[in-house]
């Protein structure tokens, strides 16, 4: 996979780990963060998972004292009730919708678009059936799995790479066996995104149907444990490991920097390079003790700086970047305005260099 794609991948696992984030589920959402992190590192991703850290586990709900037994007495005195599941009433057209989809063996014709349709007809599509095969609108029975088919049907389309594979090899699904509903996907063409979380991106995170709050299928959803890699911790914690143990060792062989670029009491006072003018801190017995070349130490103090900025003015790019993808992504005008004025000090620094 290229780092472009890398890239994309790890946006949408933000934008799914701040929708988890939103509904309290903060195991998931440090899940998906982190799986942004080794696809694509980005300040937003980092900012995100120190929040979600220190939000803590996910909130559980309070234990009930179960009601005492009654009594024989109170037994006999009852009279036997009927109980009845109340039937979840649906129109025809809904049961018609939900028979159409679930009919269906082609990504195509599941949303109703030509092979040829753009990226945008797919997601009207989408957006379209999505608020009327919702499991929280639509009762019919069936309409879960034409959920789900829509919510897969629209990530393989609006994915330019998957969707060329799926013309390529998606046809091979139209002549296999009828024996359950949709078996493309058992095919390598499933989307990685749950049809809730694909909703969400679509409608926003806190998207709801009369009655307010997040939906009951979504609530459903967040309530539902997530399965974790019981190696993936140890594979993780290695680096910082390596880290660690690198950093103890160093103590040993490496002697102190005769320098600083940042204040401290250690190195308290300050001086300038003679070429970038570039501000250093030193040891205040720094003229008696140090031996070597003044040029050539000011020199490595300047690389040090240039490189510093260069990574900083990186750092901040990406972070604009990731702010104007996420209102583009969500359609927040005002919020792509802001993200695109957002500052980056360290290149403009960096600019003034090399002048």
């Amino acid at each position: 996979m290229t780092l472009e794609g890398n890239k994309d991948e790890a946006e949408k696992c933000i934008a799914i780990a701040q929708n988890a984030f939103t509904g309290g589920n903060m195991e998931k959402a440090e899940k998906f963060l982190l799986k942004a992190e080794r696809l694509y590192p980005t300040p937003l991703a980092k900012e995100l998972l120190a929040r979600v850290r220190a939000a803590g586990p996910s909130t559980a709900a309070p234990k009930r004292t179960p009601p005492s037994s009654p009594s024989a007495e109170e037994v006999r005195r009852r009279k036997p009730t009927a109980h009845h599941v109340p039937q979840r009433e649906y129109t025809p057209e809904q049961q018609e919708a939900v028979r159409r989809v679930n009919k269906c063996k082609d990504f195509y014709e599941i949303l109703g678009v030509s092979k040829d349709a753009t990226d945008s007809d797919v997601k009207k599509a989408y957006k379209k059936l999505a608020l009327q095969l919702h499991p929280d609108k639509n009762h019919a029975p069936g309409a879960e799995q034409a959920f789900k088919a829509i919510g897969n049907a629209a990530a393989i389309l609006t994915d330019a790479e998957k969707r060329k594979q799926y013309d390529l090899r998606g046809e091979e699904a139209t002549h296999a066996p009828a024996t359950a509903h949709h078996q493309y996907y058992s095919r390598g063409f499933e989307s990685d995104l749950t049809a809730e979380e694909l909703f969400n991106m679509f409608f926003g995170a806190t998207a709801a149907f009369p009655g307010g709050g997040p939906t009951v299928y979504a609530r459903r959803r967040a309530r539902e444990p997530e399965q974790r890699d019981a190696h993936a911790g140890l594979v993780q914690l290695l680096p910082v490991l390596v880290l660690v143990l690198l950093s103890m060792m160093s103590g040993y062989f490496i002697s102190e920097p005769v320098y600083s670029l940042a204040p401290s009491s250690k190195y308290p006072v300050p001086r300038e390079t003679v070429g970038l003018k570039v501000p250093y801190y030193v040891k205040e017995n720094f003229h008696t003790d140090y031996q070597g070349s003044l040029r050539r130490l000011e020199m490595a103090i300047e690389e040090e700086y240039i490189v510093g900025l260069r990574h900083a003015c990186q750092r901040e790019r990406n972070y604009r970047d990731s702010m104007v993808w996420k209102a583009r992504n969500f359609g927040d005008s005002r919020q792509y305005a802001d993200a695109q004025k957002l500052r980056t000090p360290s290149c403009e620094k960096l600019q003034k260099y090399h002048r």
